[in-house]
């Protein structure tokens, strides 16, 4: 979440300030000071110190004792949910991981942020000595990269060409010098989960590469969608790769 979305969006604004608190704070990574978030929000420490009254009472916010501010208990609660309802963690994680272990790129599995970002949720880093820089919790373009086009096409109601929605490659889009491959996670009621992808240096995805790590990404989706209980679209054309 962007300033310039709370600004201009047609929500209740004391909520979205405080949720652009919360999103500030987590994507930091680390505690912050109010300084840092006055600057990071735009938002006067005085309108801050008020906000977060509220979003410590909710334990969403918690205040340090050297002053900073982190994420609370509460905020923990709810990504255990999260995890709890869809089960991605122990789901797509080790199939990540076997990828990996095949001796593919990077894998991800990334998910719908807001209008304008996906979220890379679960992250394996490939075993080679150059990575795509890529860590769980980043925000990355919605409209940029294999796995965001995929997020737009299922998660927006875009409907892309029948055979072009299980499979997406991009070449250098979000980083000139990256590349990725990437597939759907369906979960109950074929709702969209999110994008499993494998990306990392844009010189080691030639030809070959590209069709094994294809297939590898495509069964892991399936996989994926299958445990979670989703039903993968197997009538559909065979999947084609599409530049992203």
């Amino acid at each position: 979440m962007s300033p310039s979305i709370v600004q201009e969006g047609d929500g209740v604004a004391a909520v979205d300030r405080a949720l652009l608190i919360v999103d500030v704070i987590a994507q930091r990574g680390e505690p912050i000071t109010l300084a840092d978030l006055s600057r990071a929000t735009g938002f006067y420490k005085s309108t801050l110190l008020r906000l977060i009254a509220s979003l410590e009472r909710a334990s969403l916010v918690v205040r340090r004792n050297d002053g900073r501010y982190a994420l609370g208990s509460y905020a923990h609660q709810l990504g255990r949910c999260y995890e709890d309802a869809y089960h991605l963690s122990e789901v797509v994680q080790p199939l990540l991981h076997g990828m990996v272990e095949k001796g593919s790129e990077s894998a991800s599995f990334h998910t719908y942020h807001d209008a304008q970002s996906r979220i890379c949720l679960l992250r394996v880093d490939s075993h080679h000595s150059t990575l795509d820089s890529i860590r769980v919790g980043d925000l990355l373009p919605l409209d940029r990269g294999a796995a965001g086009k995929l997020i737009v096409w299922h998660s927006q109601g875009v409907a892309p060409a029948p055979e072009d929605d299980l499979l997406t490659l991009s070449m250098g889009e979000r980083d000139p010098n990256c590349a990725a491959v990437a597939s759907p996670v369906f979960g109950p009621g074929n709702e969209f989960c999110g994008a499993i992808s494998l990306s990392g240096p844009k010189e080691r995805f030639t030809a070959a590469a590209i069709k094994k790590m294809s297939r590898m990404a495509l069964q892991a989706a399936e996989q994926a969608t299958l445990t979670l209980g989703g039903h993968w679209p197997a009538k559909r054309k065979p999947a084609t790769s599409r530049r992203a």
